[in-house]
């Protein structure tokens, strides 16, 4: 009876934070180790995306009317406001585009704290603790595309089966 409801208090925390702050992907909550230890890391993108969409769409954060909701009845009594909402929107989408470069230098794979300098003038830094090694690549093009819930992924070109999350630096 302990075990039960201590599992629902848990879930009760759980959901009323996603509720509170948005929801958050597994691999953003736990820390490389605690991803490592569930086992998490053997699942392929789609399937973890899969397994997040779920947790998504099962929280309590996406039952309860969100300010969205009203955000939008605002919007939309406003011309002015309403423009510069679109503009915003349109920008975003710009933003989340794929992105194909050339990396500067050698590559040999990433180590948990690994940044990516690319041709184009950005800079991207590896999110979480994965480690990969590779034979050394000189200058690789790489390929960045978004994830879900704002996340954004960095393949190497010819490595098709690995990739590792990242946050632009710069």
């Amino acid at each position: 009876m302990k075990t039960i409801l201590i599992t629902i208090l848990s879930f009760t925390v759980v959901f009323s934070a996603f509720a509170a702050g948005g929801f958050s992907s597994l691999e953003e909550q736990m820390t490389g180790k605690e991803f490592s230890a569930t086992g998490l890391e053997k699942l392929s993108k789609s399937e973890l995306d899969a397994l997040n969409a779920w947790i998504r769409e099962h929280s309590l954060a996406t039952l309860a009317t969100t300010p969205t909701a009203a955000k939008t009845e605002t919007v939309n009594t406003a011309d002015n406001d309403s423009d510069k909402d679109q503009d915003k929107d349109k920008d975003k989408k710009k933003e989340r585009t794929t992105i194909t470069s050339k990396m500067i230098g050698k590559f040999t794979g990433w180590d948990g704290q690994t940044v990516f300098e690319l041709e184009n003038g950005q800079i991207w830094a590896q999110k979480g603790k994965k480690k990969f090694h590779s034979k050394e690549i000189e200058n690789p093009v790489v390929i960045i595309e978004p994830g879900m819930f704002g996340a954004w992924n960095l393949q190497v070109e010819g490595l098709d089966s690995e990739e590792v999350r990242v946050v632009r630096i710069q």
